[in-house]
């Protein structure tokens, strides 16, 4: 398999698949919730470096919200179940599409 040669930072990634950014990186954040190697994180010169994404780490991202999406309380019991603050759960709850 050939190794990827370009990558999506993070916030680029939010954008292009019209994502809540504070969910993307809570997702980002536990290495098992997208594919081994396809969240690379780099340094910048700054203390937090940059998450980036490969293609095939943005269809990983893409399932994984579509899967916590059909569980039984969706996004919010991922966010209780990954301990986030309540506050942050209740930012990216309201900005999530309705369905």
């Amino acid at each position: 398999m050939a190794r990827p040669t370009q990558v999506y930072t993070i916030d680029y990634v939010a954008t292009l698949i019209g994502e809540n950014i504070e969910l993307i990186r809570q997702i980002a954040s536990n290495s098992d919730n997208i594919d081994y190697g396809e969240v690379i994180h780099a340094h910048d010169g700054s203390e937090e470096g940059i998450t980036t994404f490969t293609d095939r780490g943005i269809e990983s991202l893409q399932e994984f919200l579509a899967d916590i999406r059909t569980r039984d309380r969706g996004v919010r019991q991922f966010l209780i179940d990954e301990q986030c603050d309540p506050e942050r759960i209740e930012r990216i709850v309201a900005d999530q599409p309705k369905s």
